[in-house]
């Protein structure tokens, strides 16, 4: 499962939770927009009060509870804007920020909570550490690999690929580890 930050990772300190992925309908349920399936899942989870999505320039977002869920309404490899717009707009120091996001390092239905840590290749966490200017933020890494491939894919061959209904389960569960490992609370 997670490892590293996960023992000290407390929702108690964010105050913005930052989904990245893509946003036209064509990636909607991909595994690459792992991180816009989570802030939905958390809106839910919370009880958002708002039925809609408002929107900003480069960003939407819905309150629940005292947490700010966000989606990147840029491309992902440009994330960094919309998440360096919604720290500005919401006054949030990036140690106040959670952005979430897949990793096609990891086997589907783990995960790993990480602080100050590099890009490991991943374009949209790289712009969000370019935008932001540092890598000292919060992020959650949803595992997205198949556990079933007889070798191993490059992430390009997958990532934007549909999220079968058995992945999306996994998906599910992982996400209720996560909120409820890291105290996230209505």
């Amino acid at each position: 499962m997670g490892v590293g930050a996960n023992a000290v990772f407390n929702f108690g300190r964010i105050k913005i939770l930052i989904g990245l992925g893509n946003p036209k309908p064509a990636y909607e349920k991909t595994y690459h927009n792992a991180g816009f399936l989570f802030a939905d899942f958390t809106t839910r989870f919370l009880g958002s009060m708002e039925k809609e999505w408002k929107t900003k320039d480069s960003f939407a977002y819905r309150k629940a509870g005292a947490l700010i869920v966000v989606k990147s309404l840029a491309f992902m490899n440009d994330s960094g804007r919309a998440v360096s717009a919604a720290a500005r707009f919401f006054k949030a120091e990036p140690t106040q920020i959670l952005v979430v996001h897949d990793d096609s390092d990891i086997a589907i239905g783990s995960f790993k909570i990480s602080f100050g840590r590099g890009s490991a290749g991943h374009k949209g966490a790289a712009s969000a550490i370019k935008y932001l200017k540092t890598k000292n933020f919060w992020r959650l890494r949803i595992g997205v690999r198949p556990t079933n491939e007889a070798e191993r894919k490059k992430a390009g061959e997958f990532v934007l690929k549909k999220v079968s209904a058995a992945n999306e389960k996994i998906l599910n569960n992982v996400f209720r580890k996560v909120a409820s490992g890291a105290g996230l609370t209505a």
